[in-house]
């Protein structure tokens, strides 16, 4: 095998340009205990693991999705917001900062948010002037409108939702509203699986056994032994505490060892994390340009593609970086270094790129200046919202109730 070539922002041109079918990578992965070593797989409904059986190499494999497209997709932005507040790039983002009500929230951005700049919590909010509606704002209103085959407006002020998709299924079209496919797509498959008992026990280092007292809810909120400092029901007697009053009810005492047939991890034979961008995809995007016609905005719209390919990889390859640790026990590591393939013409032999984080970082710097020197927008500046107060009032209550639920049940 050649060695691999550096990618450049001409080589990087030509493919999304020409008639190149993707980038892809596809890096082998082991958990950080070795292959013997547990793992624990997202949960879904009712507590179940995504298994499926996938044809691999001609056979029927049991497999396991350690990481879905989506939640890939959040990683690598996750990893661009943390590069742009470190001002390694700059790169167009919107936030609605929640701190003087909720200092623990702080600011939620459109890398953040689940659907991006079309979600609920930017449509909700206020512009810095405290009395527009994001909605009714010139930025607001640039990207209802964006379709395929004018994406320019969405590219200035959210590119990322151009790269990982977008749907404005809550905007005034509702569910004729914007909408953009995924062109970068990434998972984490684990491979060969066996699923793992689950045990649990707790030894409790006071033995306090579970006859020693009968517990009730305390008046004002915790427990008691005393019935009279207990709170009462409709008829006056004494309410216990969860279920039958007894000290486990409080997290005291002992727990006898129990054993659950599944949902205790995978074992597995490898990992696959597979990551691809589909050129395709963004060839479908068209970015006009007043006053440009022809050729000169066909360059203009590969510009723009180009800038956007530049994103989706720098966004991929600082989220390896950064790291597989995908959840508690879930701790991936590569077994070699990530090696990016182009896949070109039909029958053509993959080109094999290497690109390390600061090179990602300077491509994207350079395909975003290439992109404005074209005349597209690129809003360096970040815009800062504020919520609007409905939903301030929303999130109190939601947190008064669940303050309370957690009384109740103490």
């Amino acid at each position: 095998m050649s060695e691999p070539q550096h990618l450049d922002l001409n080589s990087l041109h030509k493919a999304v340009a020409g008639d190149a079918a993707a980038f892809r990578c596809v890096s082998e992965l082991q958990p950080a205990g070795g292959q013997a070593d547990k793992v624990f797989p997202p949960t879904y409904a009712g507590g179940k693991y995504a298994l499926e059986e996938r044809n691999i190499g001609g056979q029927r494999v049991k497999c396991v999705i350690l990481d879905s497209v989506a939640s890939q997709a959040n990683r690598a932005e996750l990893a661009l917001l943390d590069a742009a507040r470190r001002a390694e790039i700059e790169l167009p983002v919107i936030d609605v900062d929640f701190t003087e009500h909720f200092p623990d929230i702080q600011k939620i951005s459109s890398l953040e948010a689940p659907h991006r700049i079309a979600d609920a919590i930017l449509r909700d909010s206020l512009m810095p002037d405290g009395k527009t509606r994001f909605r009714d704002a010139p930025d607001g209103k640039s990207f209802t409108d964006a379709t395929l085959a004018n994406a320019t407006s969405l590219f200035g002020i959210c590119p990322t939702a151009l790269v990982f998709g977008m749907w404005d299924s809550t905007g005034p079209k509702g569910g004729g509203g914007a909408k953009f496919p995924r062109v970068a797509v990434s998972e984490i498959v684990g491979i060969d699986v066996e699923v793992g008992c689950k045990t649990s026990s707790r030894i409790d280092p006071l033995q306090i056994q579970k006859d020693s007292g009968l517990i009730y809810e305390a008046q004002g909120g915790g427990w008691t032994l005393d019935p009279t400092k207990a709170g009462k029901d409709k008829s006056g007697k004494p309410v216990k505490l969860g279920k039958d009053g007894k000290p486990s009810e409080a997290n005291h005492g002992n727990i006898a060892p129990t054993l659950t047939e599944d949902g205790g991890g995978v074992t597995l034979t490898r990992a696959l994390q597979t990551t691809t961008l589909s050129l395709p995809g963004l060839r479908r995007l068209r970015f006009p340009v007043t006053g440009k016609s022809g050729l000169e905005q066909e360059k203009t719209n590969d510009a723009a593609r180009t800038a956007l390919a530049a994103l989706a990889l720098c966004g991929a390859v600082l989220a390896q970086g950064r790291g597989l640790d995908l959840r508690s026990r879930c701790l991936l590591v590569a077994t070699k270094i990530a090696q990016w393939e182009l896949l070109g013409a039909p029958g053509s032999a993959p080109t094999t790129f290497s690109l390390s984080g600061k090179e990602a970082v300077a491509l994207l710097k350079q395909a975003v200046a290439a992109a404005v020197a074209a005349g597209l927008p690129w809003k360096k500046e970040g815009l800062v919202l504020k919520p609007i107060a409905d939903v301030v009032t929303l999130v109190k209550k939601s947190r008064e109730l669940a303050a309370a639920s957690v009384s109740e049940g103490s």
